[in-house]
């Protein structure tokens, strides 16, 4: 994927309920479709609900450190792109 497209990177995930903790490079909203990458495993998805201190939002902005309930594994490290 394009350098350019990055929209962030997981610093956590909690593998008990599926939710990854992404630290956002630019803005990320509820329905955008997005790509996460490591290594050579990858999977798209679209945001369906995302949460920020506890509190459901509809995007997260750059800086803040957003949670998403994720499809897949995504290990600390792996990086989020957007579609």
């Amino acid at each position: 994927m394009d350098k350019k497209d990055l929209v962030g990177k997981v610093i956590h995930y909690y593998d008990k309920i599926g939710v990854a903790v992404i630290k956002l490079e630019k803005g990320l909203k509820v329905g955008d479709k997005v790509k996460f990458e490591k290594g050579d495993k990858s999977f798209e998805q679209t945001i369906a609900s995302m949460q920020l201190e506890h509190e459901q939002v509809n995007e997260g902005k750059k800086g803040e450190e957003i949670a998403v309930k994720v499809d897949q594994v995504a290990k600390d490290g792996t990086a989020i792109y957007k579609m």
